[in-house]
């Protein structure tokens, strides 16, 4: 069984203004997916949808089989989520949300709640509102993988924290999988954590998805070819290719980015375009970000 399922998702906040323009992929049981794309690509929306908090407009959603609107409580029984702008109580103490959480979930497991308050050393009686950015974040993470959810949804979860606050998040996630096979599906802004943590990536940009790859293809099967400038129809003529997926217009050349080997992509622009010494070179996820990033009209 799936997962997550995204069918053709369609979601806008204004009036012809989509954000998500029939967004398609599904997650298998048991892996970990990065999603990733620039601030607004649509990320959010995404999981929120996957939530139950939002409704797509178009297209359907199924989170572990179900219909995250229709059987909403089923669905938040069996996920874990924590978000960058999740709110918890400020009157209340760290001890009275782990017991609030704890009443709703019927897998709770105490002894990993106690090893997580033990390993994050959060104290029950201390007041939400003393809490480091970074603590507070770590009681949401605890009151999302407590009950051992056979999903996590991760919405930039450590976004402002500290490398060290930040390593712990995905510690303490993977090891979560490693022990329970628990699905992660988590949006991150940082290519490191992608690397270290994910099996797979899907890169969403104007709306649609522009990459789903394992990441060991995107080391291995994509590159960065460095094209001379030339004339004005050549970014157009590069978009026109096979396995073009980006160009970005520099000073004096074109930075394109293809989903194809580097050997295969210079026998492919000498063929294509007629154009002999083309650099064509691996890339690193974080460049192929920034360029994908910018270089798509």
């Amino acid at each position: 069984m799936k997962a997550i399922e995204f069918d053709s998702i369609h979601r806008a906040y204004k009036r012809n203004v989509d954000i998500l323009r029939g967004v398609t992929f599904s997650v298998e049981a048991g892996e970990v997916v990065g999603l990733l794309g620039k601030n607004g690509a649509g990320k959010t929306t995404l999981i929120r949808i996957a939530m139950g908090m939002l409704e797509a407009q178009q297209g359907r959603a199924r989170v572990l089989g179900l219909d995250p609107r229709k059987d909403a409580l089923e669905v938040k029984r069996r996920v874990g989520y924590v978000s960058e702008d999740q709110i918890l109580p400020e009157f209340m103490t760290v001890g009275d949300v782990i017991r609030l959480h704890r009443g709703l979930f019927p897998t709770w497991d105490e002894g990993l709640e106690k090893r997580l308050r033990e390993r994050f050393e959060l104290s029950p009686k201390s007041k939400i509102k003393t809490l480091s950015k970074g603590q507070a974040r770590q009681v949401a993470l605890l009151c999302a993988i407590a009950h051992r959810p056979e999903l996590l949804l991760l919405d930039e979860p450590a976004g402002g924290l500290d490398p060290a606050t930040r390593r712990d998040f995905l510690e303490t996630s993977i090891q979560l999988l490693n022990e329970s096979g628990s699905t992660i599906l988590f949006s991150s802004h940082y290519m490191g954590d992608v690397e270290r943590m994910a099996g797979r990536v899907v890169m969403i940009h104007d709306g649609k998805v522009l990459i789903d790859s394992p990441l060991d293809d995107l080391r291995e099967k994509f590159s960065l070819a460095l094209v001379p400038g030339g004339p004005d129809s050549r970014r157009e003529q590069l978009l026109g290719m096979r396995g073009c997926l980006s160009v970005r217009t520099r000073a004096d050349s074109l930075h394109a980015i293809f989903s194809v080997e580097p050997e295969k992509c210079r026998a492919l622009l000498e063929h294509e375009l007629r154009l002999g010494g083309v650099h064509c070179v691996p890339i690193a996820l974080e460049e192929m970000f920034v360029e994908l990033a910018g270089g798509r009209s």
